[in-house]
């Protein structure tokens, strides 16, 4: 016991001599093995502000998990889509252009292969349907031998055209959500509650430096495991001037940075940022399908028109018979 006893002074006497970060750290596992006495304690609302940041970082990653894929052109292109280089070499609107003066099938399919005027088009869920659509039409126009124009042709080439106008449309809201939404709570993730972060940990190593002088100056310093509990008989004993000077320099340390870590936590929570940012992703959501609402509205009494007249022209076929 007597060896046991004398370690103990040893490692007391060397805490007065190692350097912070030993402090520190041997104060942070007497506090994980339950040995630390008089831990000194958060005030309630610093808690508080440390939980509501954790929420609000919370809230951050969880959403950008999801809405980072605006970030991701091909986010809803069909993964078993195969299209080839042709496909993608120009736009619809091109395409079509090029179709207009086409006058055999020969010109026509090659106007359909034309080499890219630009780089590759889009892979976007409607860009797709647009090329699919017009690639279709072909299809029909160049096995149509009835007077006229096949009307579903003609409806499924005016259909490509608006669905690249959407998938246009798409890519501007994407890029509107990257610059005012993504940007803006990446920010907030990766340097406003960073700080807020760094700022709490520089409160738990005050912390730490504080718990550590008050136990050093006690005599409290270190006990091995099984030697039981230290004398109390001098708990009350006068402190040095020394001791109580550094305790109080420990102390000053400690509001300081508590006060100023509760500073940077409310700055991040009072933000106006995260709801501003929300309000532009919901901005730009709107846009888009309020544009893609007059794209359809205008195309939708065409289609209708194409069918009114294939069901009167079929009528009066069948009334001539």
């Amino acid at each position: 016991m007597e060896a046991f006893k004398g370690l103990q002074k040893s490692l007391t006497n060397l805490g007065g001599q190692i350097t912070p970060f030993a402090s520190r750290t041997i104060q942070y596992t007497k506090e994980q093995l339950g040995q630390a006495e008089d831990k000194t304690q958060m005030p309630p609302d610093y808690i508080d502000l440390e939980k509501r940041v954790d929420a609000l970082k919370a809230v951050h990653q969880k959403m950008l998990a999801v809405t980072s894929q605006y970030a991701s052109e091909s986010y809803d292109y069909p993964a078993n889509l195969k299209e080839t280089f042709q496909d993608l070499g120009r736009t619809v609107q091109e395409k079509v252009s090029l179709l207009s003066s086409a006058t055999s099938p020969a010109e026509a399919q090659a106007a359909l292969t034309a080499p890219p005027s630009h780089k590759p088009q889009p892979k976007t869920f409607p860009h797709a349907i647009a090329r699919a659509s017009l690639a279709s039409s072909q299809v029909l126009h160049q096995t149509h031998t009835g007077a006229g124009e096949d009307p579903l042709a003609t409806a499924l080439e005016k259909y490509a055209l608006a669905m690249e106008r959407i998938g246009e449309a798409r890519l501007a809201q994407d890029a509107q959500i990257q610059s005012r939404f993504l940007a803006g709570w990446n920010t907030t993730l990766n340097t406003n509650i960073m700080f807020a972060t760094r700022a709490r940990k520089a409160v738990e190593k005050a912390r730490l430096t504080l718990d550590a002088v008050k136990a050093r100056v006690k005599g409290t310093t270190w006990r091995l495991p099984g030697t039981g509990p230290r004398d109390h008989h001098d708990d009350h004993h006068e402190l040095s001037p020394e001791a109580q000077e550094e305790i109080e320099k420990a102390e000053d340390e400690f509001v300081t940075q508590t006060e100023e870590a509760a500073g940077v936590m409310r700055n991040v929570l009072e933000s106006p940022e995260p709801l501003r940012n929300l309000a532009e992703l919901v901005a730009a959501q709107m846009e888009f399908h309020k544009k893609a609402h007059e794209i359809l509205s205008e195309l939708a009494p065409i289609i209708d028109g194409l069918q009114v007249e294939q069901e009167a022209s079929r009528a009066s076929a069948f009334s001539l018979h």
